[in-house]
C-alpha cells in the first residue's frame, strides 16, 4: 500500500474560530469551525481518502479490506475493524466546556460496544494569555463536583496553566480538563466521541439551546486523585525524535526537521499517522514520495519498511503509532 491523505471533517461549535481553514490552506465558509477531524473513524463521521485508487474509500471500508496491512497485525487484533485512533486540530475562539471522558470500562457498561477516551493535546499556537484546564488542585468528593457544577466555582479546584507554542498534556480518561480561548491545539485521541460536560458557562449551543450537561456520569468518570503537575515536561532536540507520550493507546513523538530523518518501519506492526504542524516537505516511504504541508496527516500502512521525512523548509511533525 502506499501512504493515504484524507478529506478534512470540519466541524462547527459555538465556541469555534476561523483559524482552521486558512492554517490548513483551504477555503470553507462554514463559520464557528471548532474542530478539524483528520483521520477518523468515529460512525457517522468516517474519514474518506483523498488520494490515489483508494480515493473516496473510507478509513472503515480500508481497515476491513486489508486488516492488518494497513494497520499491523497486533493492532487489528485488538481493535477489530475500527480504527482505533482519532486526530484533530482544535481552535478555541471561546472556552469550551469543562468536561470528562470516562475509560474503556466506564464507556462499555454506559454505552455498550464504545471505547473510552484517552487522549492528548500538543499547543500548535496560543495569543497571549492563553490558558487550559488539566486535573485537580485539591480533593473533592462526587457531591462536590456536583455543586460545584451547579454554582459555577467548579474551576476554583481545576489547575490552571498559561500555555505556549510546543506545550503537551496528556490526558488520561477520567482528568477534569478545558481548552481555553486563544488555544490552538492537535489532539490525539482513542476512536471514541464520548464527553461528559460538567459545566459550560450557562450558554446557548448553536440551536440556540442550552447544551446538555451530563453530572451522573461524570461523577463516575472523573479521577479524584491530585498529582502534582499535569503538564507533560520533555526537551525539544531539533533533527531528532522526541517522544512526548506513550501509554496503551497511542505513542506520540515530535519532529522539528531542519535535515533529513531516516525511520525504519520494518518492526513496529502499527501503522504510523504523521500530523504537520509547520512548515513542508515529502515524505518518502518504501522509495514512493508523498507531500505534506501545514495542516496535512498522512496515514503511512503497518505494510511500509521505511521512511523519510525530507523537509523543503523547517518542518515540525507529531508521529504517532500504536
Amino acid at each position: 500500500m502506499y501512504p493515504l491523505k484524507f478529506q478534512p471533517l470540519l466541524t462547527p461549535f459555538v465556541w469555534g474560530g476561523q483559524k482552521i481553514a486558512p492554517y490548513k490552506g483551504i477555503e470553507s465558509k462554514e463559520k464557528n469551525i471548532g474542530e478539524s477531524w483528520e483521520l477518523s473513524g468515529v460512525e457517522g463521521l468516517v474519514s474518506v481518502v483523498a488520494n490515489g485508487p483508494l480515493a473516496e474509500k473510507t478509513i472503515t471500508e480500508l481497515v476491513k479490506t486489508y486488516k492488518g496491512q494497513l494497520v499491523g497485525e497486533h493492532v487489528y487484533a485488538a481493535t477489530g475493524d475500527e480504527f482505533p485512533l482519532l486526530f484533530k486540530f482544535i481552535d478555541a475562539l471561546r472556552d469550551l466546556s469543562i468536561q470528562v471522558h470516562p475509560n474503556d470500562a466506564l464507556a462499555a457498561q454506559l454505552h455498550p460496544g464504545s471505547r473510552g477516551k484517552t487522549e492528548m493535546w500538543y499547543v500548535i499556537d496560543a495569543e497571549p494569555g492563553a490558558k487550559l484546564y488539566s486535573g485537580l488542585t485539591k480533593s473533592i468528593t462526587p457531591e462536590q463536583l456536583a455543586t460545584m457544577a451547579a454554582d459555577g466555582t467548579i474551576t476554583d479546584v481545576l489547575a490552571c496553566y498559561d500555555v505556549k507554542p510546543g506545550d503537551v498534556f496528556f490526558l488520561p480518561a477520567g482528568r477534569i480538563h478545558a481548552i481555553c480561548s486563544g488555544c490552538f491545539i492537535a489532539e490525539i485521541q482513542q476512536t471514541s466521541d464520548l464527553t461528559y460536560r460538567i459545566y459550560d458557562y450557562g450558554r446557548m449551543g448553536l440551536d440556540g439551546k442550552p447544551r446538555q450537561l451530563h453530572i451522573s456520569q461524570a461523577q463516575q468518570a472523573v479521577d479524584y486523585k491530585v498529582y502534582d503537575n499535569y503538564r507533560t515536561e520533555y526537551e525539544p532536540v531539533p533533527d531528532e525524535e522526541v517522544e512526548l507520550v506513550s501509554c496503551p493507546y497511542f505513542t506520540t513523538s515530535v519532529l522539528d526537521l531542519t535535515l533529513p530523518y531516516a525511520k525504519d518501519l520494518s518492526e513496529l506492526d502499527s501503522f504510523l499517522t504523521v500530523m504537520c504542524l509547520s512548515g513542508n516537505g515529502t515524505l518518502e516511504v518504501d522509495g514512493e514520495e508523498i507531500s505534506i504541508g501545514q495542516g496535512e496527516t498522512v496515514l503511512i500502512p503497518a505494510d511500509a519498511d521505511d521512511v523519510c521525512f525530507i523537509p523543503v523548509e523547517r518542518m515540525k511533525l507529531l508521529i504517532s503509532h500504536l
